[in-house]
């Protein structure tokens, strides 16, 4: 079909149809390979051939530029001319390159795709346009005429890429009036003079100071990656230690969230405030609560609320995660980062506008992302069981031959990040992935768990009480130790061995959950491989004593006491008449403010008061914090699976095509009410986004892509939030790139 008569058709037709379309093209995606013919007729644009040319190695794509060199793109080659510009045996590569339809031909016939000099550049091997004028001449003797000066230009531009922009390119001068190199080899034809500032190195003159071949030897032989051996015990151990201190930091991060939701930028994303506030809490840079951050809500554990003020709330995931066993927890992180479309990584950094990039935004998306983190484990995964790479920059130069095309600007730094974030997943330790992660890959989870169980430190049963009132675990405790622990005492510092600290407001916080006295010294008895000192005997026993002989209820909130001295003593403090108490009995207060509250101001006025259930035993009434619904997350395709065009793909993109083609529709029939926001009104925007929401109106919006390209789209919004609108045809409009929004008349 012509490309004219394409977007007429695209008009006239049904949707359905259009979707039919898509759907054939993505069945013609993987032609038959027995046709090399049809093969390469179908791979004859430069995106087709770029695409074809992503995960090929430095040496294959030598071969795809030699064969460009000796112009197998207009006139058919023979197999012996290119490995004479290679300088070595191309079989390899040759087949390779057979096998996508990038060359067909027998060995003296060899032909490549027309759109291939477009789609690798200009320049194959990095040299430039042949002269017929050097051809035909001696150009060792001319090269020997060169003086020194003269030689250093012809080498830089022999390295490649083979033009340089001089002012000397303006002087059409005979050599003896040459007064700088550059006259000179133009005057010599030793140099190409493109335009008025640009000079070029002929072909065979770039072939000629490359010793004949257009490659360097070196360059087509894969670097060495030098490895550390390591005993696999002591590769699992070392990362599971690494594991254990992130699940430390994620459920610090949830506890934190949970009592204090962060808000939710206009844009998208977490604030330089609220990231800095995370990074103390979590004893971290900002580059790993980031990390930290992006791996919570990748898991689902959080997720920003719909709400007129959006905040990062933990969902009701969280609690069934804080709850399960270490190895389970490690396990949905884990697997969430293997599935992580987002680059945590480029958190911090900064935009194409120079606009830094915060966390949890948009901007972070990255929908290769999980193959490239894959890429790197599975190149790991390829070394011996324990052998661990002494330099990530030597993985990066490997990882780089073997696919230089791929990844664009950040290919390496993607290699760099996904190195960091898997050691601090314990995937990696010591530089050598692990015997789970391993078994991971393979999809094998039970055994991934099994390997992780083995490899994470045993829990401890005991505890060391000190005199100054600290706790030291020697490792990870058991879990109903921890819970007890969490309960009487406060962490000071974590790590391989936490270090609690013990004081009054911990043990009165431990009595407000309904312990004893007599259980939390029984507690310290039994759990303590040192003798318990009488400093913390005491304390536990004064704190008792003045525990609970104040009872709260609800009323609001009521108090009672069997001594009337203490609540007379209550009613004459100041707080009394802050809250409202007043005596409805001899031994009961009430008052109308609710009973947390009620409970706190006395305990900061000196009193000790607990509250009781209706059976009067303590209950704890200190809040849980927030939770969400949990979201169902997208399945994705199993690593190595071809990507071809879904059905849900074709939908949206039949859905983004009718949105625009409505947009059009309706501003040609003035159908949109004058009402709008944007620009620098972004309240005005949210405002008119959220009634359309609640009112299930459509909307018209103006719409900047990531590369400035404008364009009005009608959407039907389902969901403003977390700086995204979302529409019913799955569409996603970040909202800092919307630049006006209207209501369409019904």
């Amino acid at each position: 079909m012509p490309a004219t008569s394409l977007a007429d058709w695209l008009r006239a037709e049904s949707d359905d149809a259009l979707a039919d379309l898509l759907r054939t093209r993505r069945d013609l995606s993987t032609p038959p390979p027995s046709d090399t013919t049809v093969l390469a007729t179908r791979a004859g644009t430069p995106g087709s051939v770029a695409r074809a040319c992503e995960d090929l190695d430095t040496f294959t794509l030598a071969v795809l530029d030699g064969l460009l060199v000796a112009g197998a793109d207009t006139a058919p080659v023979s197999l012996a001319s290119v490995a004479a510009l290679v300088g070595t045996d191309i079989s390899g590569p040759l087949t390779r390159l057979r096998a996508r339809a990038l060359v067909w031909g027998t060995d003296d016939e060899l032909r490549v795709p027309p759109a291939a000099r477009d789609a690798l550049g200009p320049f194959p091997a990095g040299l430039g346009a042949p002269s017929p004028v050097l051809a035909a001449s001696d150009l060792a003797a001319l090269l020997a005429e060169v003086g020194e000066d003269e030689r250093k230009v012809l080498t830089a531009l022999a390295a490649g890429p083979p033009i340089g922009r001089t002012r000397d390119a303006s002087f059409d001068v005979s050599l003896s009036d040459a007064a700088t190199p550059v006259q000179k080899l133009l005057a010599r034809s030793l140099l190409l003079r493109r335009d008025d500032q640009t000079v070029e190195l002929p072909r065979e003159l770039g072939l000629l100071l490359r010793g004949g071949a257009a490659f360097e030897a070196a360059t087509l032989v894969e670097p060495k990656l030098p490895v550390h051996p390591h005993q696999t015990d002591t590769v699992d151990s070392t990362a599971a230690g690494e594991a254990m201190e992130l699940l430390r930091q994620t459920e610090t991060l949830l506890r934190s969230w949970s009592a204090t939701p962060p808000p939710v930028l206009k844009s998208g994303g977490l604030g330089v405030r609220e990231l800095r506030k995370m990074a103390k809490d979590l004893e971290s840079d900002e580059a790993r609560a980031s990390f930290v951050a992006e791996l919570a809500v990748g898991a689902g554990l959080v997720a920003d609320s719909e709400a007129t003020t959006p905040e990062w709330v933990p969902t009701t995931l969280t609690d069934s995660w804080l709850a399960s066993p270490t190895v389970q927890r490690w396990m949905t992180l884990a697997q969430a980062w293997l599935e992580l479309p987002r680059l945590p990584g480029l958190s911090g950094g900064r935009d194409a506008k120079d606009k830094p990039i915060a966390p949890l935004s948009e901007d972070l998306r990255r929908p290769l992302a999980p193959v490239a983190r894959r890429r790197v484990l599975v190149a790991l995964g390829d070394l011996a069981p324990g052998s661990g790479v002494k330099s990530v920059d030597e993985l990066v130069a490997v990882l780089a031959w073997r696919a230089p095309r791929r990844g664009g600007r950040l290919r390496d730094e993607t290699v760099r990040w996904t190195m960091a974030e898997a050691s601090a997943l314990g995937l990696v330790g010591l530089g050598a992935l692990t015997t789970a992660t391993r078994l991971l890959l393979e999809d094998d989870r039970p055994g991934a768990v099994e390997a992780m169980h083995d490899a994470l430190p045993k829990p401890v049963d005991h505890v060391l009480v000190q005199a100054d009132l600290t706790v030291v675990a020697p490792g990870p405790l058991e879990p109903e130790l921890a819970t007890a622990m969490a309960a009487v005492a406060d962490i000071e510092s974590a790590g391989h061995a936490t270090v609690y600290r013990v004081t009054e407001p911990t043990v009165r916080r431990a009595l407000d959950t309904g312990r004893t006295a007599d259980e939390l010294h029984a507690l310290f008895r039994s759990k303590s491989a040192t003798p318990v000192p009488q400093s913390l005997t005491y304390l536990i026993d004064d704190v008792a004593r003045r525990h609970g002989r104040l009872r709260g209820g609800a009323a609001g909130s009521f108090l009672r006491c069997d001594d009337e001295a203490l609540l007379a003593e209550v009613l004459a403090h100041p707080v009394a008449a802050e809250y409202d108490l007043r005596m409805i009995a001899p031994t009961v207060l009430i008052s109308p403010v609710p009973l947390g509250e009620v409970l706190e101001a006395l305990r900061g006025a000196g009193f000790a008061p607990a509250a009781e259930g209706p059976d009067g035993r303590v209950v704890d009434i200190r809040p849980s914090g927030r939770r969400l619904p949990a979201r169902a997350r997208a399945a994705r395709s199993r690593p190595g699976e071809q990507a071809v065009l879904t059905d849900d793909q074709a939908t949206r993109i039949v859905a983004n095509l009718r949105a625009g083609d409505a947009a059009t529709a309706r501003r040609r029939g003035s159908a949109v009410r004058a009402h709008s926001g944007g620009g620098a009104d972004t309240t005005a925007t949210l405002d008119l986004l959220s009634r359309a929401t609640l009112e299930r109106r459509e909307v018209w919006i103006g719409f900047v892509d990531s590369r400035g390209t404008a364009s009005q789209r009608v959407v039907r919004p389902v969901r403003v939030g977390g700086g995204v609108l979302e529409g019913t045809d799955h569409e996603r409009y970040p909202l800092h790139r919307i630049t006006s929004a209207a209501l369409v008349e019904e």
